[in-house]
């Protein structure tokens, strides 16, 4: 099969939906290499050897005069190099593509933008409205990165469910080891005991629910959040000002990727209140990394963790300080999470995750 694929996020984008489109293009060209792969992108890559050598980049003839190709103009050029089936991994897929005949299938992530409207501005969730709904509507099949996201594209978008495929995806292999622990402690001056947190300092993800959880764990347990910071950060900063906690919180900026195995394998819990994800892909880079877990519940974090990881409600701060207590003071619980929440993960395993999104392929296709 001669395979298509929208190129913007996985070209220019370091976060969820860039590290999505490379996982992809990445297991798809080691587990079926009888197939070749398109990438349309209409600027480089960010980077020299982002993409691996297996995929074809193929770009507009005039680069500055193509501001719709992606949405419109690219529909041309999968004719043109007679591609199969075109897979949108972001959300969206050009228009038009129906009319060309040209099978399609679109990744939908999330829609949170429609379940917390409060957290995206007007514009953003009308484009995304719009765009994702179109997706929705004219593509073959959807794969749905959790049981969730299948749930919520068939409530809000009114999708036959046999139409949607859930279909998860595996952390990068590094978070499986790190040799480098000694080198990054003393990098980011890690305190010997740390509860971690990765991802966006936003009101969505909800972390100052673990700094205010603090209060009731032990003076010498520190936290480390990993991530950008937003507003919600400045909140967050002024209750670990005015309650003497500016010792014990550690908030980590611009931390490049290769040193994120290290930070997760010298944490001793790994903690997730957000209050909804599409999916939740730092729990398996924790399991991976064989710390436990302790997340939110409400949205898809138990498809991520697993049975035996914790959850807590992502308002209840008594419940996760005690959650995190229990972790850290009964040594049999911790092994048990770490050991099974290990096994779990396994199926996540990239040959399985390959397979699934093939056999729609030819699905697809016929």
């Amino acid at each position: 099969m001669r395979i298509g694929f929208d190129g913007k996020r996985a070209t220019q984008n370091f976060t969820g939906l860039g590290n999505y489109s490379r996982y992809i293009l990445n297991i798809l060209s080691t587990y079926c290499p009888e197939n070749t792969y398109h990438l349309y992108s209409q600027k480089e890559p960010v980077k020299p050897g982002l993409i691996n050598s297996r995929i074809a980049l193929v770009q507009p003839k005039k680069k500055k005069l193509n501001v719709g190709w992606r949405s419109f103009g690219i529909v041309k050029d999968l004719k043109k190099d007679k591609i199969d089936l075109f897979h949108g991994l972001s959300n969206e897929i050009p228009f038009g593509i129906k009319k060309s005949l040209i099978p399609s299938i679109v990744t939908i992530h999330d829609l949170i933008f429609l379940r917390f409207p409060q957290y995206y501005n007007f514009i953003d969730r009308k484009i995304y409205g719009f765009k994702f709904k179109y997706a929705c509507k004219n593509a073959n099949k959807i794969i749905a990165v959790s049981e969730q996201t299948k749930r919520d594209i068939i409530t809000f978008f009114r999708i036959d469910p046999e139409k949607i495929k859930v279909i998860y995806q595996n952390c990068a292999s590094e978070f499986k080891n790190s040799e480098r622990k000694h080198e990054i402690s003393i990098k980011y001056q890690l305190p010997e005991k740390y509860i971690l947190n990765v991802g966006s300092i936003e009101e969505r993800k909800n972390i100052l629910v673990i700094v205010k959880a603090l209060k009731y764990i032990s003076d010498d347990i520190h936290l480390v959040i990993v991530g950008k910071e937003t507003v919600y950060a400045n909140k967050v900063k002024k209750y670990i000002e005015d309650n003497g906690l500016t010792a014990r919180v550690h908030i980590l900026k611009n931390v490049p990727f290769i040193d994120l195995p290290s930070l997760y394998q010298l944490a001793k819990v790994f903690v997730y209140p957000s209050k909804f994800e599409g999916f939740g892909i730092p729990i398996l880079e924790a399991m991976q990394s064989g710390i436990p877990v302790i997340a939110a519940t409400g949205s898809c974090l138990e498809e991520a963790g697993g049975p035996n990881s914790l959850y807590v409600d992502p308002e209840n701060v008594d419940g996760f300080a005690k959650a995190i207590n229990q972790v850290n003071e009964n040594i049999d619980l911790k092994a048990k999470m770490i050991r099974e929440g290990h096994d779990y993960a396994k199926r996540f395993d990239d040959h399985i995750i390959a397979k699934q999104i093939l056999d729609l392929y030819k699905e697809t296709i016929k």
